[in-house]
């Protein structure tokens, strides 16, 4: 069953706090729901400056959704190596990775079909 848009925008808004609240780098939104097959409705797309930062980034969006929303991820990988990390909350998937792996895989061009919105970190 798919969750309410508002649930969306809300759980949307939870993971973009999370990852400012410990310094995410280059936050991208990508609205999907317009672009036929995707296996989400949104990505939310960021990159730390260490695995320390990534992994710090990750407790965080898990820490803010869960306070927020009462939501934890459906699932979780990558929590390994800290290269690329990946939360599913189903209609919203966060992709945390280190700068280098970020820019190699690219994500944002792969789905540039989908509506974009680029935030700021917050002091």
């Amino acid at each position: 069953m798919k969750k309410k848009v508002g649930d969306q925008a809300r759980l949307v808004e939870a993971v973009i706090e999370g990852i400012q609240e410990v310094k995410g780098k280059d936050i991208v939104h990508l609205d999907l729901r317009d672009v036929p097959n995707t296996v989400s409705d949104h990505f939310i797309i960021c990159h730390g400056d260490s695995s320390t930062q990534v992994g710090a980034i990750l407790r965080s969006v898990e820490k803010i959704v869960q306070e927020k929303t009462g939501q934890k991820p459906w699932h979780t990988e990558g929590t390994n190596n800290a290269e690329w990390l990946l939360l599913d909350f189903v209609d919203v998937v966060v992709h945390i990775f280190n700068k280098e792996k970020r820019y190699y895989y690219a994500l944002e061009e792969l789905w540039a079909d989908g509506a974009r919105k680029s935030y700021e970190n917050v002091a």
